[in-house]
């Protein structure tokens, strides 16, 4: 009697295709969402990146963005942008809690990204805990510059100054940063601006003249 053909690792089939899933060749999504790096792409991939993105964030399921949460940072960075995108509330206090324990690299970019897109003031405070945590600690060089980018990203949307202790002549900010990263300001468009592209192309398609 023949062996039955094993069963596919519902993991893996998730992995492929919301972290690796690309249009470009041997490049995976994640690596786009790195550093906001698909806001370098030729206009045209771009918008084919984000729709792609879009489309996934509003397929995927509860359970799957779950399960992305667990393996690694890539699948993490990506389960954070789609958990922003497609605004699942649900999940703010597991992104805080994973933003707060800083257990891997790069996968914080993903969690501010993901606050900043859900865009209250719970999400504002959860940034300010961090901060408030990590700008003492000078030896960490975590993720402190996303999530200063999104706080003043979401105190702009939400005419609040949760960021402004931080920013004080000889506050935390400049004792951690001890001039040695990129300006507040400079944070803050960042920010403004792989959200507004995200949420521009993701959530209601690309604008007229596009693909």
């Amino acid at each position: 009697m023949p062996f039955p053909e094993p069963l596919p690792d519902p993991g893996t089939d998730t992995l492929r295709r919301y972290v690796m899933a690309m249009p470009r060749p041997k490049t995976g999504r994640y690596l786009e969402l790195l550093h906001g790096n698909f806001v370098r792409l030729p206009a045209e991939e771009r918008a084919q990146f984000l729709q792609a993105l879009g489309l996934d964030s509003r397929s995927v399921t509860d359970a799957e963005l779950e399960f992305m949460l667990q393996p690694n940072w890539r699948s993490r960075i990506t389960a954070a942008w789609m958990i922003g995108l497609d605004r699942r509330e649900q999940f703010r206090g597991r992104i805080g809690d994973l933003l707060l324990a800083s257990e891997l690299t790069y996968a914080g970019q993903g969690y501010c990204v993901a606050l900043a897109l859900l865009g209250t003031t719970e999400d504002a405070a959860l940034l300010t805990t961090y901060l408030d945590h990590y700008l003492r600690r000078p030896e960490c060089r975590y993720d402190q510059p996303w999530a200063l980018g999104a706080l003043l990203h979401l105190d702009g949307a939400l005419g609040t100054k949760h960021a402004a202790g931080f920013l004080e002549p000889d506050g935390l900010w400049s004792q951690w940063a001890n001039d040695r990263n990129t300006p507040p300001e400079r944070l803050r468009q960042h920010i403004g601006e792989v959200c507004a592209l995200a949420d521009e192309y993701a959530q209601h398609g690309a604008p007229p003249g596009h693909p």
